[in-house]
């Protein structure tokens, strides 16, 4: 029986992905990266691009030979077996948790950066708890996220980013650009810091590998989706960054908010408000939604006997209480623990923990699976996988420890957990 369904255009795949990536971080990274690499980093925009580019093709390439949903965790345990794809399904439950609260802490600064009252630690501690204390009380009740956030969320946060864009190029003071390389800035520890911390702003383009099975010619739309969107995201990133560097010079790194900075800079008080609004409407829709699909997220891998049952158990309002619950105390711990530019660094880290799996997925199932029609793959051999994964390898071995015990410490935590829940997956193959 010929497939009826609707399925989506090239055009709504790219629009999907673009409104995947682009997220809090572009609002309040380019101070980091000004910091860390100067006005070089605009080089890391693109070298970051590159290496999200070969991972998005690692995950097109085998989400093609998957009718089942589960992305990493699906591809890890067909390539490596359960345990390994057990310890890749707990680390895309940590990479959602360490995601969410790098979103409440994104909320906070932003609005810091408006009401300078709120520019402290304590102020940041505060907000994070009433948002993940009231949207643990409104996930509990039932109450479902209404799709016009989507379309909030987009307009909310494209609008200030293409008006800074717009106007700043007739602020630009190329002056600000030199020197272009700053000589104490200028070394292989500052680049792999900028490298880590501003790739945090592409995470989201393996998301939209999953969507594979809804595109019309996937193997031709895919592919060209992810090089369009990167393009398309990289050329914004690069044009935001510019002009935040341009307009704004040394005075770049004492904001914390650096797109309402530079707006404000240019057409005054006006700026700081659109941004404002732009922000806190984008990143909050972002964090509400998030709040929905987290600990269903966690419901499902319990489902699946990843996690112990109880995490799928569920109260009058047909909610999961237990998973909503310990989310949110953990997503709360970890918004305590730092600023927006150590979360996200932490979360762009954990995220190679699904990753590299998948990298290497490519070239297992390509000897396992080497006869299995593919929807998508790869040119060039195993170029593209290897190039992936040696440049994933360097970035990891070159991270703070501290970030890589946050990063990937689920892994270490769950593994009580595989034993615990073993027997509940033998009787689920059943």
């Amino acid at each position: 029986m010929p497939d009826t369904k609707k399925k989506l255009s090239f055009f709504s795949i790219v629009l999907l992905g673009i409104n995947a990536i682009i997220g809090s971080g572009i609002f309040l990274l380019p101070t980091a990266g000004m910091k860390i690499f100067g006005p070089a980093s605009i080089l890391v925009l693109v070298f970051d691009a590159f290496l999200a580019f070969m991972i998005g093709l690692c995950f097109a390439e085998c989400s093609g030979l998957f009718d089942e949903s589960g992305g990493a965790y699906i591809y890890a345990k067909h390539a490596f077996g359960n345990f390994i794809g057990y310890e890749v399904g707990i680390a895309a439950w940590a990479v959602r948790i360490i995601a969410e609260a790098t979103m409440y802490v994104a909320f906070a600064t932003a609005l810091g950066g408006f009401f300078p009252a709120l520019n402290t630690s304590l102020a940041k501690n505060i907000i994070v708890t009433i948002m993940a204390v009231g949207l643990m009380i409104l996930n509990l009740s039932g109450i479902e996220a209404a799709s016009v956030f989507s379309n909030i969320i987009t307009v909310g946060k494209l609008l200030p980013i293409f008006l800074i864009i717009i106007i700043g190029l007739f602020f630009i003071h190329p002056g600000n650009f030199t020197p272009f390389f700053v000589p104490s800035l200028t070394h292989t520890s500052n680049f792999s810091d900028a490298t880590l911390t501003m790739f945090y702003i592409f995470t989201g383009v393996e998301g939209l590998v999953v969507t594979a099975g809804e595109m019309s010619n996937v193997k031709k739309n895919l592919p060209r989706a992810i090089m369009v969107v990167l393009s398309v995201v990289t050329i914004i990133y690069i044009l935001i960054m510019a002009v935040c560097i341009g307009v704004l010079g040394p005075k770049l790194t004492q904001t914390s908010v650096p797109l309402q900075a530079a707006l404000t800079a240019m057409i005054g008080k006006v700026g700081s408000y659109i941004v404002v609004a732009g922000s806190v409407l984008s990143i909050g829709g972002i964090c509400i939604a998030s709040s929905f699909i987290t600990p269903r997220s966690t419901e499902a891998l319990a489902d699946n006997g990843i996690l112990p049952k109880a995490f799928s158990n569920k109260n009058r309002k047909n909610a999961p209480y237990i998973s909503i619950i310990v989310n949110a105390i953990l997503i709360l711990a970890l918004s305590y623990s730092g600023t927006f530019t150590y979360l996200a660094q932490i979360s762009a880290i954990s995220r190679f923990a699904q990753f590299i799996p998948t990298i290497i997925a490519v070239m297992v199932f390509r000897k396992t699976m080497k006869n299995q029609p593919r929807a998508f793959k790869l040119p060039l051999g195993y170029t593209i996988p290897i190039v992936a994964l040696a440049i994933s390898l360097w970035l990891i071995f070159n991270t703070k420890i501290n970030l890589l015990i946050f990063g990937f410490g689920a892994l270490v935590i769950a593994l009580p957990f595989y034993f615990l829940t073993r027997g509940f997956r033998e009787r689920k193959m059943k």
